[in-house]
């Protein structure tokens, strides 16, 4: 058994884990030292130019900048109880994973160890010295703010602009589609989205939903012609769903193997807008930003959205905390989840995905909700779930109504099903691939040798992965 490497399954659904920070790219930490106070120049300005300044910078999303001693220090206090509150609403940075239990490779993790925050603790304790200039690292070089995080897009579309009014209730509705202006069929390989507005910089409130006007968008390419769907647009036959955009999400990139289809003639169908206004009259549009896969590609998988919960049945009670839902799902097919999404509405607290092989119950990941951050977890290539067909998925969420949930703006109410901030959802939006068994088989012949996985070996998310030979060849001796 390999201890260090591999983890026996947690059965069901752990606790609230461990604790996470702000929103940087790679590496951890040094240890925390036991015989001196942390200082700034040499602790806490690598942690924040890593997991911090992405957003807390001039120019950035956040609030405030922390890119020297004098902008932290004023903030001292409130950096250690927002990196310290555990994966949960107000958690910075907004990365909300759970740490004891599931699967824990996720690309772009920007969260911080749990020595980092005693390290960040122990600093603010003791005074938040500046400490010796000369351990300060060079100054992060930001490039500029307008710049695409997939790279240069080949291709880049506009939604038709917007005007909130600043007391306007939300909205929820279609937008008027666009052409694409494709002469031939092209297949994505990354979608970034992102909100132009004028809001000023500097003008907006404390949270991200005082910087956007649009909450979600729902969209597909679609090309108009008869099969095309005239009362619900981009749902017929030829139209290709692209993953949600919603506030705070991050960029979308697929499986090189499984490509989305934006077809030559096609439409960005902007079928189900939610916008909100910021509390001031604002003229907004989203920039959909498309790289693609070279001419001539063409799939080989099956690329599937997610969608497992319940989208009617939901009963959720004012005033009463740990309400819990659950839902379930077959998998007719050989699946690779490619990434995770809980997606709820303001009294969202938490959620978790169980998968459920025979009599293994194997917990793959848990997540904390915050409504003022939507988070799309992609595993890593060697962690993402690899499950026979017949598995069952379960998903469990759990929301809050409690005056202690500060995102819910009046818990004495009641809440259903809707599309609404003050009404609910229980969806995981996560990403999948569909693989045929010989697929599947080569994927965890792949796993095995990179993994080095024996018999004794469990794999979270790969029921299968440690037998040396197909599932049916297994069964007959």
């Amino acid at each position: 058994m390999h201890a260090v490497t591999h983890r026996r399954p947690m059965i069901g659904i752990g606790a609230l884990a461990a604790l996470t920070l702000l929103g940087g790219s790679t590496g951890r930490g040094q240890e925390l030292r036991s015989d001196a106070a942390p200082t700034f120049t040499k602790d806490i300005a690598p942690i924040l130019q890593r997991s911090c300044q992405n957003c807390h910078r001039p120019d950035g999303v956040a609030p405030m900048p922390l890119t020297t001693y004098e902008e932290a220090r004023p903030w001292a206090r409130a950096i250690k109880t927002r990196t310290g509150v555990g994966p949960r609403a107000g958690l910075m940075p907004p990365w909300f994973i759970e740490k004891d239990v599931g699967i824990q490779k996720y690309k772009n993790d920007f969260s911080l160890s749990a020595e980092e925050i005693a390290r960040i603790a122990k600093w603010v304790d003791a005074g938040a010295p500046r400490g010796n200039p000369a351990d300060l690292p060079p100054p992060r070089q930001f490039e500029d703010a307008s710049r695409w995080l997939i790279g240069e897009p080949d291709l880049i579309l506009k939604s038709p602009e917007v005007t909130v009014k600043a007391t306007a209730a939300d909205w929820w509705g279609l937008l008027p589609s666009v052409p694409t202006g494709l002469t031939e069929d092209r297949y994505i390989a990354a979608v970034q989205v992102r909100e132009v507005n004028d809001i000023p910089k500097g003008g907006a409130g404390g949270t991200v939903g005082g910087r956007f006007v649009f909450h979600h968008m729902n969209y597909a390419a679609e090309v108009p012609g008869a099969d095309a769907d005239v009362e619900f647009p981009g749902t017929g036959a030829s139209a290709t769903s692209i993953p949600t955009h919603e506030v705070g999400r991050n960029v979308d990139t697929f499986d090189p193997e499984a490509g989305l289809l934006l077809a030559a003639g096609s439409h960005l169908v902007f079928r189900t807008a939610h916008l909100h206004s910021p509390g001031r009259e604002t003229k907004a549009h989203l920039e959909f930003g498309f790289t693609f896969h070279p001419k001539g590609y063409k799939p080989t998988k099956k690329f599937l959205r997610g969608g497992l919960g319940n989208g009617a049945n939901i009963d959720i009670r004012p005033n009463t905390a740990n309400q819990t839902f659950h839902a379930y799902r077959v998998l007719e097919e050989h699946t690779k989840i490619i990434a995770f999404e809980p997606h709820l509405h303001a009294p969202g607290a938490r959620m978790c995905l169980e998968a459920i092989w025979g009599s293994l119950i194997q917990t793959l990941s848990c997540a904390g909700y915050d409504h003022n951050w939507v988070r799309i977890y992609f595993y890593e290539d060697n962690a993402a779930p690899l499950l026979p067909k017949g598995t069952i998925l379960h998903l469990i969420g759990t929301v809050d109504t409690s005056p202690a949930n500060k995102n819910v703006s009046d818990a004495r109410n009641w809440q259903g099903a809707g599309q609404r901030s003050v009404s609910n959802m229980f969806l995981d939006l996560g990403l999948s691939i569909q693989l045929t068994e010989e697929e599947f088989q080569q994927e965890m012949a792949k796993r095995r040798e990179k993994l080095r996985l024996t018999r004794n070996d469990v794999v979270i998310g790969c029921p299968l992965c440690n037998l040396s030979r197909p599932p049916a060849a297994a069964a007959s001796r």
